[in-house]
């Protein structure tokens, strides 16, 4: 659906939540992406799985890491974007959220109520 919004300084193209302005409209920027849902890619899981590790202090976040846990909300490899993945980790301190987005990891100050509605929202678009 295609909507238009406009206002005296600034018209806006909307479509699939994508702002353009009307003079650099192109209809490329509106062609479907390619993404990949990689949920099933044990090596990537693992890798980014351990780069969080290696943000998480000792101490502090976990004291020993045997028993701790990984949870992927979602985890897609999207064309000229990279990796979009949520997931946490449960170590036996605390749960730790984090996203990655292209070549970004982030610690998220989420719960789990927002947690899971993140991962829904996000898989009710991308499947």
């Amino acid at each position: 659906m295609l909507y238009a919004k406009n206002s005296r300084f600034i018209s806006n193209i909307i479509r699939d939540g994508l702002i353009v302005r009307p003079d650099i409209f192109n209809e490329r920027l509106f062609m479907k992406m390619s993404e990949r849902n990689e949920i099933t890619n044990k090596d990537l899981k693992e890798m980014i799985a351990e780069t969080a590790l290696s943000i998480m202090t000792e101490g502090e976040d976990y004291e020993e890491l045997v028993g701790t846990s990984v949870t992927f909300g979602y985890l897609f490899d999207i064309d000229d974007h990279g990796i979009e993945a949520l997931f946490k980790v449960i170590t036996d301190k605390t749960t730790a959220y984090f996203a990655v987005q292209g070549e970004k990891m982030m610690r998220l100050d989420f719960n789990e109520e927002l947690f899971q509605s993140t991962t829904d929202g996000f898989l009710s678009l991308h499947q």
